[in-house]
């Protein structure tokens, strides 16, 4: 992007189920344009730990066991852009999640001269999806990470890294939960999907390949939306 141009900074989303690699694709693509992710969990962290106006009210609903408020997220947002950060772009995961929110984004960066450039809908197959999500496991001494097909340890039970036998299961990954998550997310993100491809901001990358050829498709597509 050349820094000589007056071209708003870029607005992306990312839609994609627990397991597609939002996180691990959202960090490659700062690394690559420099982007910030901004996602909806640490944004309020955040502002509840810097004690701005929206923090403050975001703490008071949350300690008293409530949802924060569209309009409290939205204040949170509008205060993160204007931090110098993200001048040059951002990806926005776990926001929004309602077409609601989706309308109260838009006009909050209509506001700033901006707009969301594409909504990157991570497609995948959700029976391959359930396998890859309940397969995994974890060392509990030291992290390392494991899946019972696509990456087992060399000595059943026991860590490849540092030799422990503590191996951890999320108790959400199992095939049951991983379906019912799964089916929770298509019927919360089904209109939203619909409501991007009505603007003509809506893109589709296929989640199922390997890291390196999805972060390859996205690269190509976030080029293409942001020159």
């Amino acid at each position: 992007m050349d820094g000589a141009t007056t071209t708003a900074a870029p607005v992306l989303i990312l839609l994609g189920p627990p397991g597609a690699g939002k996180g691990t694709q959202a960090r490659m693509l700062e690394e690559e344009f420099g982007l910030v992710q901004l996602s909806t969990g640490d944004l309020l962290r955040q502002a509840v730990a810097a004690g701005t106006d929206a923090g403050k009210a975001a703490k008071a609903v949350m300690e008293a066991g409530g949802l924060v408020s569209d309009d409290i997220v939205i204040a949170i947002l509008r205060d993160r852009l204007a931090e110098p950060d993200c001048a040059k772009g951002v990806i926005l995961d776990g926001f929004p999640r309602t077409t609601v929110q989706a309308d109260a984004l838009g006009a909050l960066l209509q506001d700033r001269g901006q707009s969301v450039n594409t909504a990157i809908s991570m497609d995948v197959d959700d029976a391959a999806m359930v396998e890859r999500i309940s397969g995994r496991f974890t060392c509990g001494t030291c992290g390392e990470g494991y899946h019972d097909t696509f990456k087992p340890t060399a000595t059943a039970g026991t860590c490849d890294k540092c030799g422990s036998s503590d191996m951890k299961r999320r108790a959400d990954d199992n095939a049951a939960t991983v379906g019912q998550r799964l089916e929770a997310y298509h019927a919360q993100t089904a209109p939203l999907i619909a409501y991007y491809e009505r603007s003509g901001a809506l893109s589709r990358i296929d989640a199922m390949g390997a890291i390196e050829e999805i972060a390859s498709n996205l690269s190509h597509l976030v080029t293409k939306v942001t020159a």
